[in-house]
């Protein structure tokens, strides 16, 4: 890949990096939150991560009055000087009418041609220029009505891939995650925003296999304790289908990132969550499924606070910004070395033992990530 958008590719592939680096991070201290410190409540907890996106428009909010500051300062400068140079100018013009008249009256009809043509042109520049930005930039409203989709299909996948641990096996659980590549790669050559070519099917491929090796070589035979596992595998399926669908929804919608607000639109997915998904809080409450239980300790409060704002106000930022610069496969793909990261951390932090298949897999991993970027 050469030319100017070799460097965007580039740029996103190290936010990539930066997010899967933040996301390996936050699944230990959840990790933590769901084991050591018996804080199971995976909606609480992606309503809460979710909610804080609307930190967001007050940043918007405060940029955009100074804008219409500035802008209202300008105007009242410019009316004043236009004002102050107004007599002047009419004085020279009367003495110019004057001392050249009849020069004037033999020059005027072809200097006025030559800046009439010179005004038209100036004009219709302007007007292909408004164009272009009203044709690349997002409105408002567009900006507004894509958050409010996204949040409800962002919301949806993220709580699903939690809900799935309660039934399934976390090796399960990543395994079929993973193959949000899949579907990616399908809904995307489906909508014209991928590409659907044998390399990358390959890729693809290659990091399911990946995946797939460096669970298995730490998964544990737990199925017997868990009778209820098909569940939990639908819903990490649902939640890769999901992942599939809003990463090829906003590369479709969007496309460059530059036609986007991005605070404005993560302001929008923060607000429609807290507005529009509450509800599931009491409704979880009233059936049993998650008692509505605040956090306890200072400790767990504050762990909560670090993966919302970290694991999700600042790696979904740098999550959109990348998949804008890259692919939604190239993305998906790039997550994927969150499972051998994710592996390595247990091997330093927790001494766990691997095998074989874990350096195969993570290799696959590897080579899936790199191939699809070629």
């Amino acid at each position: 890949m050469t030319g100017p958008g070799y460097g965007r590719h580039t740029a996103g592939l190290v936010l990539l990096l930066g997010v899967v680096l933040i996301w390996v991070g936050s699944s230990f201290l959840v990790s933590n939150l769901f084991g050591e410190q018996e804080f199971n409540r995976p909606f609480f907890i992606t309503y809460l991560n979710t909610s804080t996106f609307s930190l967001y428009l007050v940043g918007t909010c405060v940029s955009r009055l100074k804008s219409a500051t500035h802008r209202r300062l300008a105007r009242r400068k410019r009316s004043r000087s236009d004002d102050g140079d107004s007599a002047p100018q009419q004085e020279g013009i009367d003495t110019a009418a004057t001392a050249g008249a009849s020069h004037r009256v033999n020059a005027n009809h072809g200097v006025n041609a030559e800046h009439s043509m010179h005004a038209r042109s100036r004009s219709d520049e302007r007007l292909l220029l408004a164009d272009s930005a009203t044709e690349h930039k997002l409105t408002t409203r567009e900006t507004v009505r894509l958050g409010v989709g996204f949040s409800v299909l962002w919301f949806a996948a993220n709580v699903a891939q939690n809900a799935s641990l309660a039934y399934t096996t976390v090796a399960s659980s990543s395994i079929l995650c993973s193959t949000s590549g899949l579907f990616t790669l399908a809904i995307g050559a489906l909508a014209g925003v991928e590409t659907f070519t044998t390399a990358r099917l390959g890729a693809v491929v290659a990091s399911t296999l990946g995946v797939y090796c460096v669970m298995v070589s730490g998964a544990e035979a737990t199925s017997a304790h868990m009778p209820r596992a098909w569940v939990g595998d639908g819903l990490a399926l649902l939640s890769a289908a999901l992942y599939g669908c809003y990463t090829t929804l906003l590369k479709r919608r969007v496309g460059d990132e530059s036609r986007l607000d991005a605070p404005l639109f993560f302001g929008a997915v923060g607000l429609a969550n807290i507005v529009l998904l509450w509800p599931g809080l009491i409704i979880l409450d009233a059936t049993g499924l998650e008692p509505f239980i605040l956090p306890r300790t200072g400790s767990v409060w504050a762990m909560v606070a670090v993966n919302a704002l970290v694991g999700t106000f600042v790696s979904d930022y740098l999550w959109l910004q990348a998949m804008l610069m890259t692919s939604p496969l190239v993305v998906t793909l790039g997550l994927a070395l969150t499972i051998p990261l994710s592996m390595a951390g247990d091997v330093l932090l927790k001494g766990v033992e691997v095998s074989l298949p874990y350096y195969v897999g993570a290799l696959l991993v590897l080579a899936a990530f790199i191939g699809a970027n070629l």
